[in-house]
């Protein structure tokens, strides 16, 4: 196998990278972390976000909190959850991904499993560089209805 590493300031990008090598690395890094991951068919790339990403992606997170409620929505966060398809050998850990139509089938789980279970009906992600693992693929291949971004270069 011949793995090939690209790293930027916030960002590792690995390729040939296999679907077991993958699931191994999210369980070594655990749930309590920062990074957040995404894999496309061999391609993993982690990210690190910065203060200036989650402090809009807090605030878009908000607006949608608060669109949800003056609509009378119920509304279930599950923040940057792992979703993942083995099937597909696709994963990503969006910004925040939120239950809106799904939310009465996913309000009592405890754990996220796509084979079984509806994708967040909205995902958000905030771009500050360009990731080099398309998520918008990924989520597409997930089946994810709906996918928010905000997108600003940085100089």
């Amino acid at each position: 196998m011949n793995v090939t590493c690209k790293t930027t300031s916030d960002r590792v990008l690995l390729n040939n990278i296999s679907w077991p090598t993958y699931v191994a690395m999210l369980a070594e890094m655990g749930n309590e972390r920062v990074t957040r991951v995404a894999y496309e068919r061999g391609m993993l790339e982690i990210m690190s976000p910065s203060f200036r990403h989650e402090n809009w992606k807090r605030l878009i997170e908000n607006l949608i909190v608060i669109l949800a409620t003056e609509l009378k929505l119920n509304l279930k966060k599950v923040g940057s959850v792992t979703c993942n398809r083995p099937d597909l050998r696709r994963g990503a850990e969006p910004d925040s991904g939120l239950y809106i139509q799904n939310e009465p089938l996913m309000r009592n789980k405890k754990e996220l499993d796509l084979t079984k279970d509806p994708p967040p009906d909205l995902v958000l992600e905030v771009d500050y560089t360009s990731s080099s693992v398309d998520r918008q693929i990924i989520y597409a291949a997930l089946g994810v209805p709906e996918l928010w971004r905000y997108e600003e270069q940085v100089a």
